[in-house]
């Protein structure tokens, strides 16, 4: 009697608990889906009707995920961190780049898995000291810059996340507009000077990018950083 009472106890917590998961990745997709195209957000849209984006945070305030579940936690704070840069772009806007509003990544606070946390701290707090060795997550975490690697329409989920991750990680580092060679010469982006550690763990920032393109890049390339573009990622 007492396992049934626990049983009768337990499920729908945990019914709850994953309808709630569920229910995070199926609207974030479905957001992400309507208003972001090749890599660009319509936040004027968003502005005018932000209901879809009040509701995403809602949900996601109350949603308790555990990092054993790697690939869930990672799924749901790399969507989070999109999610809420975009609602910090919203709240100023219109504005031409995220730098323009005060405290952008480092004072704004947003609760988010049940923690209350910057973009800052998310990024580097929970995301990156907890997966040390995810230097992928530079090329899924948007920061609303035209910098920034680009948004993509569709949210990060834990059954495709590596394949995810592994895309959109080829794709930046193919782009040459992204990594910039000339010769013997290779311009990276700032992502790359910021987070040197990152890309270095088992090699050179080279080793680490050839990792991912076609056309390798010389073992003895001069390595320099181009400037980051801070304008603002939007639809025009």
């Amino acid at each position: 009697m007492k396992k049934l009472i626990f049983l009768l106890t337990f499920l729908p917590a945990a019914i709850g608990f994953g309808q709630s998961t569920t229910d995070f990745f199926t609207k974030s997709d479905t957001f992400f889906k309507k208003h972001v195209t090749n890599g660009k957000v319509d936040y004027k849209a968003i502005k005018n009707d932000p209901t879809a984006l009040n509701e995403l945070l809602d949900i996601a305030a109350s949603i308790n995920v555990s990092k054993n579940d790697s690939k869930t936690f990672q799924s749901f704070f790399i969507n989070a961190y999109n999610i809420a840069v975009i609602k910090g772009v919203i709240d100023n806007y219109p504005t031409k780049s995220p730098l323009d509003i005060k405290g952008f990544f480092d004072k704004i606070k947003y609760t988010l898995g049940g923690k209350t946390t910057t973009l800052n701290d998310l990024e580097n707090k929970i995301l990156r000291k907890n997966f040390p060795t995810e230097a992928r997550f530079h090329f899924a975490l948007v920061c609303a810059g035209l910098g920034c690697p680009p948004i993509i329409s569709e949210a990060y989920k834990p059954s495709i996340l590596e394949k995810q991750l592994q895309r959109q990680t080829t794709i930046a580092l193919n782009n040459p507009n992204f990594i910039k060679v000339k010769g013997k010469k290779v311009q990276l982006s700032q992502i790359f000077e910021w987070y040197k550690g990152d890309f270095t763990q088992n090699g050179s920032e080279i080793d680490y990018v050839n990792q991912f393109r076609k056309e390798k890049i010389p073992a003895n390339a001069k390595v320099s950083y181009y400037p980051y573009n801070w304008s603002l990622n939007s639809i025009k």
